[in-house]
């Protein structure tokens, strides 16, 4: 492909292009390569003359040429085949609204000037089969860099599927050509167009509209009377432009000949001669003798030119047949983006392991592995462009836009991955969650997705290290997994520290000013206006103040409206820092002179221990994470009412902090699966567990036959109770099957033996604890509370079961 798109490039440098219009802001700029066929060509059919060079008693076949000869029977012979094509294409619009009804195709046309021609015939032909038709008219003399940005608009406007050029060739440069979309570019003038065309590729690209003109008519007009096109020789003269190029390609491509002349050439009156048809590219001088045709031969004319208005807008048959192509295109990219819109098979490329002998350390195993570009990881998975926002080279948010475009998808298996409770080094709940994943994708070849915790930096520091799994069972680059990742912690400590410097700035406002001066404050005059923000408007309400001019409030209501009146011996919410400082567990504040005498005892949490963090676990939208975050009670006041973050004023701020964070961020393991890293509330002070929103998403992705393993943290008597009891009814999700790990180690250490490395091979320990697992039983909460029956459990668990302590 590389050769033939450098063969392109030749040829379009080698075409000649119209001078550039005087006082022009593109003179002087690279044109690069013209238009494939310029949207403006004039096409116009005429009848042979009967005198031609035909034998008696033949009727000469039509004779087809494009330029400013006998515009009426243009019309007349491009009838039949506009007929067909515009049937053609309310079928497939009859067909696609009964697939979607919502959507409406829509072609734009952006044009310099404010010349209609091609908007009114290309509006006619869209009328008949339903199709928006829209206009951006730029300025006559506008920049290269106005038309590009005006491109690169509508290539993220979801509402176009198709965007046509019609500007002049010195307008068109290679720069202007290739940031449109290929997608979107249904006159087929961008590079990669052209290089699927000529690749042979008509199920991704576009072909032109006047390239399909060409072949309907030479289909059509008819040098195929003879018998079938294959084998038929069409001369090509003058055609060294893109265009040509494009045009060759699908003439061969039909099994027709094709053969490239250049006028003034020795053997282009033989060539003429043989041909069974000949298209002459240039201006209207072009020509050739008619005794040089051979009898029936047909002569097409492709004559660029920019005179709309008396050419091709109404006069023209063949521009309604280009514009009922180029609709045909449109409606073409119409449907490929309604499917590219539906769950998509995966095509993963797995990573090769390269085990080594002695196994290296976890560091040194994830540093030989060279992790798949995570563009490319998103595009195996089904996740389009414009779902991703990377960051760097590894890793990228995921848009919570997915969720939408999938909603009809069947989600997949749901599996949590949980433990027995652990030692202080962990008992590889992340390593099995991992590998579990890996089996299933690299080597079942079944789609299957990770979700885990974004570990704290405290425990990474700490006795317990990080948490991408380990050995050859590990999210990759470890040192990213393990350390700021995308920065959703920090952006946790960020808010949180804004509500507690919020609760210290309130109650030192309250202590030293007047209810007017607050209220000054809190409800600035703003060029003589005060006005409540929404906020300040719930906060009313919830006081049962109705009212939302602050001129209207008496005295007493400014009052409550503007005190708190926090109890700082009752304030609840403190400070946030992700790292194992334990001598700012108990801190005072306040102690500057500033401060005016505020002085109180407070301390901080690990960031990860924040209510915030676990607001993103539980969070289903950007909405519902606003909500929870106004919800947040940070303290009471002295007469025992609690306040909130609403109260304060910050649920807004709050959740414009967050509004990244909300969004998971995928990775992938050593063998190139994906995984899911998002929130990591711990389960002793919250829930344990990866979000909401990962486990969604993840099942989507992985469809109907797919799994998705999430992890539950700590122990299963509170990481895996809490999902559950939490997790599963704030989701609504339930799993399929829970995978349990239990290892020696912490089998011997809940067995009677000491809590240390365990390195003895001493199996009194274990045989309690084993002994339940050898005989299939089934499974009891940590609090007698109820059991669940094991899936091949012995008959023992059938009724109640006596091996239950």
């Amino acid at each position: 492909m590389a050769m033939k798109l450098s063969f392109v490039r030749s040829a379009c440098r080698s075409f000649r292009t119209p001078p550039t219009r005087p006082g022009s802001r593109l003179s002087g700029l690279s044109r690069g390569c013209p238009p494939a066929g310029p949207a403006t060509a004039l096409m116009v059919l005429r009848t042979a003359s009967a005198t031609t060079s035909a034998p008696a008693g033949t009727v000469p076949k039509l004779a087809v040429s494009f330029g400013e000869q006998s515009r009426k029977a243009d019309a007349f012979e491009c009838d039949s085949s506009l007929r067909e094509v515009v049937q053609s294409i309310q079928e497939a619009m009859l067909e696609l609204q009964r697939r979607s009804p919502a959507i409406q195709p829509l072609l734009a046309i952006v044009q310099a000037g404010e010349n209609d021609g091609m908007l009114e015939i290309n509006k006619k032909v869209a009328g008949m089969v339903g199709l928006n038709v829209a206009q951006i008219s730029l300025a006559k003399e506008c920049s290269e860099d106005e038309i590009v940005e005006e491109v690169l608009r509508l290539n993220e406007d979801p509402r176009v599927h198709g965007v046509s050029l019609h500007l002049p060739p010195a307008f068109l440069t290679s720069r202007v050509l290739n940031s449109l979309s290929p997608e979107k570019d249904v006159d087929g003038l961008s590079d990669l167009n052209v290089g699927r065309l000529v690749r042979g590729d008509l199920t991704t690209g576009f072909v032109p509209p006047l390239a399909s003109a060409v072949l309907d008519l030479l289909k059509k007009h008819d040098i195929s009377a003879d018998g079938p096109l294959e084998g038929k020789m069409v001369s090509l003269v003058g055609g060294e432009g893109t265009f040509g190029v494009v045009l060759q390609c699908l003439i061969e491509k039909s099994g027709m000949l094709a053969v490239k002349s250049q006028l003034g050439h020795n053997s282009l009156k033989k060539q003429v001669m043989q041909a069974d048809a000949v298209v002459l590219f240039g201006q209207g001088s072009m020509d050739v003798p008619p005794t040089w045709l051979r009898p029936g031969a047909a002569v097409i004319r492709c004559e660029p030119t920019l005179e709309m208005d008396g050419s091709e807008s109404s006069k023209s048959g063949l521009g309604y047949l280009k514009a009922a192509y180029r609709t045909q295109n449109v409606l073409c990219g119409c449907s490929r983006w309604l499917q590219k819109q539906q769950q998509q098979p995966w095509r993963l490329r797995n990573l090769k392991l390269q085990p080594m002998t002695p196994v290296p350390s976890d560091i040194e195993i994830s540093r030989a592995q060279t992790p798949k570009p995570v563009e490319q990881l998103a595009q195996e998975i089904g996740l389009l462009p414009e779902e991703l926002e990377a960051y760097g080279r590894n890793k990228a948010k995921v848009q919570l836009s997915l969720l939408e475009r999938l909603h009809a998808q069947p989600d997949g298996k749901y599996v949590l991955v949980a433990g027995i409770t652990p030692t202080p080094l962990g008992e590889g709940k992340s390593t099995v969650t991992i590998g579990l994943v890996q089996a299933l994708s690299a080597h079942l070849k079944l789609n299957s997705f990770a979700c885990l915790r974004q570990p704290s930096q405290g425990p990474t520091f700490g006795v317990k290290g990080g948490a991408a799994g380990g050995g050859y069972a590990q999210v990759i680059p470890m040192e990213e997994f393990n350390l700021h990742l995308t920065g959703d912690i920090h952006a946790i400590t960020a808010a949180n520290n804004l509500v507690a410097a919020a609760i210290d700035a309130r109650m030192l406002h309250e202590a030293t000013q007047s209810d007017k001066a607050l209220f000054n404050r809190l409800v600035p005059s703003v060029n003589g206006i005060r006005r409540f923000s929404l906020i300040q408007i719930s906060r009313l309400q919830h006081l049962g103040i109705n009212k939302t001019d602050p001129a209207s409030l008496t005295p007493q209501e400014v009052g409550v409206f503007v005190r708190l009146d926090l109890d700082p011996s009752k304030i609840t919410w403190q400070r946030v820092v992700d790292t194992n400082d334990r001598f700012l567990r108990k801190i005072t504040v306040g102690q500057a002179s500033t401060e005016k005498g505020q002085i109180r005892e407070t301390g901080f949490d690990i960031a990860v221990a924040s209510e915030i963090m676990a607001i993103l676990a539980l969070a289903d939208s950007l909405e519902d994470m606003k909500n929870r975050l106004a919800r947040m009670v940070v303290g009471t006041s002295h007469s025992g009412q609690p306040v909130t973050a609403q109260d304060l004023g910050v649920s807004g701020a709050l959740a414009v902090l967050m509004k990244d964070a909300i969004k998971p961020t995928l990775m992938q393991t050593l063998e190139g699966t994906p995984v899911f890293v998002h929130a990591g509330p711990f389960a002793n002070i919250a829930h344990g567990n990866s979000s909401v929103l990962a486990d969604k998403l993840a099942l989507k992705l992985v469809g109907r036959d797919g799994f998705v393993a999430t992890e539950a943290g700590f122990g299963a008597d509170i990481g895996m109770e809490k999902f559950f009891n939490i997790k599963c009814r704030a989701s609504g999700l339930q799993p399929n099957v829970v995978v349990l790990v239990a290892t020696i180690r912490a089998l011997k250490m809940h067995g009677g033996g000491p809590s240390d490395r365990h390195t003895s091979r001493d199996r009194s320990c274990v045989s309690d604890c084993t002994r339940l697992w050898s005989i299939r039983c089934c499974a009891v909460s940590p609090l007698g509370a109820g059991r669940s029956r094991i899936p091949g459990a012995g008959p023992c668990c059938e009724g109640g079961c006596q091996h239950t302590q």
